[in-house]
C-alpha cells in the first residue's frame, strides 16, 4: 500500500524543493525560519480553510511537504503547536472572532504557542486537572496552578490552557479551555527542565492569577474536555509520515555504523536491524491505512506506541553497534563545554522519553482498553 502522486503533485514537489533547498543551510534562529516559512504561506496548508495567509492543499500535497521538509533537512519546527494542534481546534470549534484573531499570526510564523495541559501529580490523566480559572469582577478569568512538561514555554507567545472553572468539579466536568498570553511578568512564571540531554525544551509554568479574557474561551465555559479531546484527535496524522522518514533516516545512519564496526557480524544485532527495518515498514502501512481519519478511537493510540517503543529500541541499538565508543563524548571535557554528545547519544538519551510524553504507554493502552475493546474502566485509584 501506498500513495500514487498525481502530476499535480509532483508539481506541487518540485515547488516546495525549490523553496527549501536555498534556504535550509540559512534557517538558523527559530523564529526568523518560523517568519519565512509564514511568509510565503507554507504554515497551515492542511487547515482546509484558506484566507489567513496560509495556502491550502490537497491530503497528497501535505503529505509531499511533510516529508520533502524532513528530506531537506530542515530544522525542527517550534510553530508546530500552534499549526497543527490549536488552529484545527479553532476551525472546529473557535468563533468567526477567535479566528480572525489568532489564525493569521499563527500563519505568519508571528506568534508561538504551548500547551497547557499536563500538571505534577497527573501527568498524562488529563481528567485530573487541578489548575483553575475564577471569574473577576471584569468578567475575565484569573488562572492560578502549575503545568508541566510544556514544549517550548520558554519561547511562546500564547498558551492554551485546560483549567477548572467550576471550582466543585470533578474529573472531566467543569472543565473549560482558555487561551492565555505568557507576556505577564508576575503572573505566568516558566522555569526550564533540563533534560538527559542537557537541552531544555520541556518546561515548568507556574501561573498566579494570570489573566485570560473572556472572549477567549474555546467552546462554551465548561466545555473544555470535549474541546480538549478534540484537540488529541489533531495530533496525529501527515506527520506521522514524516515522522517516519526521519526514522528512517536514523535506522539508515546505524546500520552503516554496524557496518564499520563490524557490529552487523553478530547474528544477533542483524536480527535486530531487520526487525527494526520490517516495523518501520509496517508503521508505514498503518499510517497510510488510517490518513483518512476512518480509522476509529484507538488509531491515535496505536500509532503512538507503535512508534514509541521503535524509536527507544533504535537509540539503545544505535550506542550499541557502536561499542565502548558509543559511551565517550565528542570532544575533552572543559568548563565551558561539560556536557557534549555527538548525534547517537542524543537520540539515545532524548528516545528515553518517547514512551512517555505525548501520553504515556500506559496511558494509550487504557484508552485502547476502554474506547475501543469495551473492557470495564480502570477502578479509581488503581496502581496508585
Amino acid at each position: 500500500m501506498e500513495f500514487g502522486f498525481s502530476a499535480l503533485d509532483e508539481a506541487f514537489r518540485g515547488e516546495a524543493r525549490a523553496w527549501l533547498g536555498p534556504r535550509v543551510p540559512y534557517a538558523g534562529e527559530r523564529r526568523a525560519w518560523e517568519r519565512a516559512l509564514g511568509a510565503d504561506g507554507w504554515i497551515g496548508i492542511g487547515w482546509g480553510e484558506g484566507g489567513y495567509g496560509n495556502r491550502v492543499a490537497s491530503l497528497t500535497q501535505q503529505v509531499v511537504w511533510a516529508e520533502e521538509y524532513v528530506r531537506s533537512g530542515a530544522p525542527g519546527r517550534s510553530g508546530h503547536i500552534g499549526e497543527k494542534l490549536l488552529a484545527p481546534t479553532l476551525l472546529a470549534h473557535g468563533t468567526a472572532e477567535q479566528k480572525k484573531r489568532f489564525l493569521p499570526p499563527i500563519a505568519a510564523g508571528a506568534e508561538l504557542w504551548c500547551q497547557g495541559y499536563s500538571e505534577p501529580g497527573a501527568g498524562s490523566d488529563l481528567a485530573g486537572v487541578r489548575t483553575r480559572a475564577e471569574r473577576a469582577a471584569d468578567g475575565s478569568y484569573r488562572v492560578t496552578g502549575q503545568k508541566i512538561w510544556t514544549s517550548f514555554a520558554h519561547e511562546a507567545d500564547w498558551c492554551f490552557v485546560l483549567a477548572r472553572t467550576d471550582q466543585g468539579s470533578v474529573r472531566h466536568h467543569g472543565l473549560s479551555f482558555l487561551l492565555v498570553p505568557m507576556d505577564q511578568p508576575g503572573r505566568v512564571d516558566v522555569r526550564p527542565i533540563r533534560q538527559l540531554t542537557g537541552t531544555s525544551d520541556f518546561n515548568e509554568v507556574f501561573f498566579d492569577g494570570a489573566r485570560a479574557r473572556a472572549e477567549h474561551v474555546v467552546g462554551a465555559e465548561g466545555d473544555g474536555w470535549r474541546v480538549a479531546m478534540s484537540l488529541l484527535g489533531f495530533e496525529r496524522g501527515v506527520s506521522t509520515l514524516a515522522q517516519q522518514i526521519g526514522f528512517a533516516e536514523e535506522l539508515g545512519r546505524v546500520v552503516r555504523t554496524a557496518g564499520e564496526t563490524g557490529a552487523a557480524d553478530d547474528p544477533v544485532v542483524r536480527e535486530a536491524l531487520v526487525r527494526l527495518w520490517a516495523e518501520l515498514r509496517t508503521m508505514r502501512w498503518n499510517a497510510l491505512r488510517t490518513l483518512g481519519g476512518s480509522a476509529g478511537p484507538g488509531a491515535p493510540s496505536v500509532a503512538k506506541l507503535l512508534w514509541a517503543g521503535w524509536h527507544q529500541r533504535l537509540g539503545e541499538l544505535a550506542v550499541r553497534v557502536r561499542g565502548a565508543q558509543g559511551g565517550v563524548g565528542p570532544a575533552p571535557w572543559s568548563p565551558s563545554a561539560p556536557y557534549e554528545l555527538d548525534e547517537t547519544q542524543q537520540l539515545f538519551l532524548f528516545s528515553r522519553a518517547d514512551t512517555i510524553y505525548g501520553g504515556s504507554d500506559q496511558v494509550q493502552r487504557t484508552i485502547i482498553a476502554e474506547r475501543v475493546l469495551g473492557l470495564p474502566r480502570q477502578p479509581k485509584g488503581w496502581g496508585t
